[in-house]
């Protein structure tokens, strides 16, 4: 690789060597001693044995260190879990549908958006329709009548429907401003930027920012400002101060042949370092990108090299829709899932050294046990980290799942806890 010096091409080779060794065993330790099996965790959800999977619907409430997770059967139901990390307990809280009162026509097949907690511990989500009902059907009677923002406050254990974002419009991610609780979100399928003011129950429609696939993540900066990308994959960026989108210059880094669908599918996950100002990225293009945001502007980015690197395989073409940053300084990823995989059917998960910028693989499962992981930023106040896994089950255990993602291969719920400081059980 043309970024390694000597030093680092022997790091690589070893790694090449590791991750054939790793290949001969699924759930085999990578070569860092220091994380073993008791550093990882995968927790089974209770009470909802039609779930099938989780997106990227996970989130971090700081104020009673919980974690959020929203599973779903891929059809019409979406069952919302709280884990909390003070006493290592999970609770099913309820399905979406009920709790939030919906009509039969106002179905709701998944939440994609991450969890994103206010400044007062109320936690923030919005549904998805999640199937070909919704892309197929539109007006029809039986078809989607769009998706809604919500609130779960842990106070009264109530959630509240705050409303649709547009009308047959699926919404793919959220986020919000905490000082002053507006909620930033994107639509599906016609890419609409859209910013909604709970106190004042207005909603305004900035424009569509893509067309032809929707960009699934966005993210906010310390001062409540907004990213996504547009179909070239530049950043955009909503600044609260002037209440206009702004775009950068030019786009985010990607290897050379990297092709177009994986450029406007954009970022696939992030992690923020509050502490240096720093928020990292990966794109569908599998680049590590560093990203030094400003108050006023875009700022600066640095390119940190692939994912990973396997011989003959191209650089671009690794799959990465999650993301942790390690109170140890370093990042957290799980490669795979959606037929994209470092080596077929096996998902990697790694250890990226930011000072090095050299990946190390510390863990290799089998699809049968870890098939693909969603989730971004999802650390507790002891520095676990937390990831929405799944892993693939044979057809012929008569689980239904979501047999659209995995062809023959329904697949299985579970969420992965982890920390290479300490173990987790």
């Amino acid at each position: 690789m043309k970024r390694f010096g000597s030093k680092k091409l022997c790091s690589n080779a070893c790694n090449i060597i590791q991750f054939v060794l790793l290949c001969l065993a699924g759930g085999s330790v990578g070569a860092q001693d220091s994380i073993t099996q008791k550093n990882i965790r995968f927790i089974d959800y209770y009470g909802f044995s039609d779930g099938s999977s989780a997106w990227d619907d996970i989130g971090y409430n700081p104020k009673d260190n919980t974690v959020y997770v929203g599973i779903t059967d891929h059809r019409d139901k979406v069952a919302l879990y709280i884990y909390d990390a003070s006493i290592d307990s999970i609770k099913l809280k309820g399905f979406i549908s009920d709790l939030a009162k919906l009509r039969p026509y106002q179905w709701q097949a998944k939440i994609h958006t991450k969890f994103v907690a206010g400044s007062n511990g109320d936690m923030y989500f919005a549904t998805d329709g999640g199937e070909s009902r919704e892309e197929y059907l539109m007006e029809n009677p039986k078809g989607y009548s769009g998706g809604f923002m919500m609130k779960w406050s842990p106070s009264d254990e109530k959630l509240t429907n705050l409303g649709v974002g547009l009308q047959y419009e699926s919404i793919k991610d959220i986020d919000i401003d905490t000082a002053t609780g507006r909620i930033y979100s994107i639509s599906y399928p016609q890419v609409h930027f859209l910013v909604y003011d709970p106190k004042a129950n207005k909603l305004k429609d900035y424009g569509r920012l893509g067309s032809g696939h929707v960009p699934r993540m966005m993210f906010t900066d310390k001062w409540g400002n907004c990213y996504y990308v547009d179909w070239r994959q530049r950043l955009v960026k909503y600044e609260k101060r002037t209440d206009k989108l702004i775009f950068a210059e030019k786009s985010l880094p990607a290897f050379a042949g990297t092709p177009g669908e994986h450029i406007i599918t954009g970022i696939t996950a992030f992690a923020k370092d509050n502490k240096n100002g720093v928020i990292y990225l990966i794109t569908y293009g599998a680049k590590v990108i560093a990203f030094y945001p400003q108050e006023n502007g875009i700022g600066k980015t640095e390119d940190l090299g692939g994912v990973f690197d396997v011989p003959g395989k191209p650089k671009w073409n690794y799959y990465v829709p999650n993301l942790n940053l390690g109170n140890n300084g370093k990042l957290y990823y799980i490669i795979g899932g959606h037929g994209n995989y470092a080596k077929k059917d096996q998902s990697l998960f790694v250890e990226f050294d930011l000072k090095t910028k050299i990946p190390k693989v510390i863990f290799e499962y089998a699809s049968t046990v870890l098939v693909e992981a969603t989730g971004c930023d999802t650390k507790d106040k002891a520095g676990n980290m937390y990831f929405a896994g799944k892993r693939s089950v044979p057809r012929s255990s008569g689980k239904k799942g979501n047999l659209a993602e995995l062809g023959d291969r329904p697949t299985v719920p579970f969420l992965l806890k982890f920390n290479p400081d300490k173990k987790v059980q």
